[in-house]
């Protein structure tokens, strides 16, 4: 079955993402109602505002079918609001608590904590540049949930992780130029 990925476009990055994909030839497009799930394999959660992104997403009847759709095996990639919002955690926002694996909001620090370092991706060719805006942690417990792959560190925190056929990431590949996330995603 051909790839058709899809690109949450209620709030944040979404735009960006688009453009990796077109840089990676990959058939996409923008998903702001439930219509516009159909036929979709794969789905990117973009970083942006993630209580926003909830309350918009609930707005335009997004959510549940969204949760459903990923819950039927579309492969889902978040990335930093987008991880929180497939990840599990206390609100806000509510999350979809897809993956069983909690995402601790802002746990950097406000904006001015931003930062890039290292993130050191063995998996996927060696490191990578991260660019933390207000990122979240992915903290997993010292059994993770069967499943559970950590592709990507800094330092000793996870930083990318997939989990089934759903990949978070507390970065922002988006912005850095590079495609060797997004492929692996498409891949998945």
């Amino acid at each position: 079955m051909p790839v058709l990925c899809g690109v949450l476009a209620v709030q944040g990055s979404f735009g960006l993402h688009a453009r990796v994909l077109e840089r990676c030839g990959a058939a996409w497009r923008e998903v702001r109602t439930p219509a516009d799930l159909e036929g979709l394999t794969h789905i990117i959660i973009p970083g942006g505002e993630s209580t926003t992104m909830h309350k918009l997403g609930a707005h335009y009847g997004l959510l549940a079918p969204l949760a459903r759709a990923i819950g039927n095996g579309m492969a889902a990639f978040g990335t930093c609001a987008g991880a929180i919002l497939l990840g599990d955690g206390p609100p806000p926002p509510p999350r979809l608590g897809l993956a069983p694996l909690i995402v601790v909001r802002n746990a950097y620090g406000r904006q001015k904590e931003s930062f890039t370092a290292d993130v050191a991706m063995p998996s996927l060719g060696g490191s990578f540049r991260g660019i933390f805006i207000r990122a979240p942690k992915i903290e997993l417990p010292p059994a993770p949930p069967p499943g559970t792959e950590v592709l990507g560190r800094c330092g000793d925190a996870p930083v990318m992780v997939k989990y089934g056929r759903m990949l978070l990431a507390t970065f922002h590949p988006e912005l850095t130029g590079e495609t060797r996330v997004h492929r692996f995603f498409l891949d998945m």
